[in-house]
């Protein structure tokens, strides 16, 4: 089945691709980080079960377009490190962004303990190069054993992009903002062709187009939108070889609960965001920071080809949505960019770092997957009949 065929008969369902791994793999993945582990055969054998098992949940819960849930990653950019030749880690005694926006504004909340920034893991020390290629190919690997014999619209996997990266690196050897962007890309370049050549779609996950104004405290709005339009470029110039209708693109704030008042508005972005080369746009929308956007939208010009994929349920928020709201909100979007042209998804992954307690319990995380696809079904009765 191809996903242009479906869309044409329902709604589709899909998410952002970063879900709960099982606890027992968490903590083999601490021991692995930190040196302790001995068993890398029990290792794997855990990382193969969770993918496996997050396919099948996948595909209880309903959802259609579904990935592996992320449960080899260390989290969504973390990852990176253990793949590209030319970066060495920081000092334990590095120190993070102590100002942002947000934490300008609301100091107290952030004081106490709350998550605000995630700092550069990273420093570039020398050339970088794709030394991960037996990492991903288990990976795809991986992937292909959980969904054979299943049967799901589409499956794909995500991939850091090239403006995360950058953000999750401290460049110590190109020293030259260009020349570093375009070695991010060409040695990104090789995960993004090797993941669409597997069969997948690729994702790639770029909070950081729209985090960036709110991370520089002293950023203007037209240094913000400048500062995204060149990650678009080398964006852009990582995936020209891969076909338009297997890239998906995803940007948001982050994962944190937080007040939000400096998020960067979808109005600034979305001649940004439309200027990738990718088909799929996902994007917050649940969060009730941003659930007034769906308005912006009357007043673009989607190109025909082009898919949004807004979130219907938040992860920034433990509520459970309602299925109503769920269908309501999908009706907002099909109403100004017609029906073919919306995929209900989430506002970001659900997934923590393998040392961190998850924000959404897995648990909720079921229940509102579960209020996503019902939504989705009703909305379609009433679009499709």
């Amino acid at each position: 089945m191809s996903i242009a065929s479906e869309r044409a008969k329902r709604i589709l369902t899909t998410h952002v691709g970063s879900l709960p791994r099982p606890a027992e793999l968490s903590q083999l993945m601490v021991a692995r980080m930190d040196g302790r582990l001995s068993d890398t055969g029990g290792y794997d054998a855990a990382v193969r079960k969770a993918v496996v098992d997050c396919v099948a949940w996948q595909g209880d819960v309903g959802l259609d377009v579904i990935s592996d849930g992320e449960q080899s990653k260390t989290g969504f950019f973390a990852y990176v490190h253990e793949r590209v030749g030319g970066l060495q880690g920081r000092s334990a005694n590095a120190r993070g962004r102590e100002r942002t926006k947000e934490i300008d504004a609301f100091p107290e909340f952030y004081a106490a303990g709350h998550s605000g920034t995630q700092p550069a893991g990273s420093e570039c020390v020398g050339p970088l190069s794709y030394t991960g290629e037996a990492i991903l190919r288990t990976d795809l690997e991986n992937l292909k054993a959980a969904v054979a014999g299943r049967h799901f619209v589409d499956v794909f996997i995500p991939a850091a992009s090239v403006g995360t990266v950058e953000g999750a690196v401290v460049d110590r050897h190109y020293n030259n903002e260009d020349a570093f962007l375009e070695a991010i890309a060409e040695t990104m370049r090789v995960e993004y062709e090797a993941i669409v050549a597997a069969g997948f779609s690729v994702q790639l996950d770029d909070p950081r187009l729209a985090m960036h104004y709110m991370l520089n405290p002293d950023m203007t709005l037209e240094q913000a939108r400048k500062w995204a339009a060149r990650r678009v470029e080398a964006m852009n110039h990582s995936i020209r070889n891969i076909p338009s209708d297997r890239v998906r693109h995803h940007t948001c704030y982050g994962i944190n609960m937080g007040p939000r008042t400096h998020d960067l508005e979808m109005k600034h972005l979305v001649d940004l965001v439309l200027a990738i080369n990718a088909d799929f746009y996902s994007f917050e929308f649940a969060n009730p920071r941003h659930e007034h956007e769906w308005a912006i939208w009357k007043d673009v010009k989607l190109p025909a080809n082009k898919v949004l994929m807004p979130g219907m349920v938040t992860h920034a928020s433990v509520l459970v949505e309602h299925p109503e709201l769920v269908a309501q909100r999908i009706m907002r979007f099909a109403d100004v960019v017609d029906r073919e042209h919306v995929m209900a998804s989430t506002d970001c992954g659900f997934a923590s770092t393998p040392r961190a307690l998850p924000e959404v319990h897995p648990t909720i995380v079921t229940a509102k997957m579960q209020s996503l696809v019902e939504g989705a079904k009703i909305a379609s009765k009433q679009l499709f009949g």
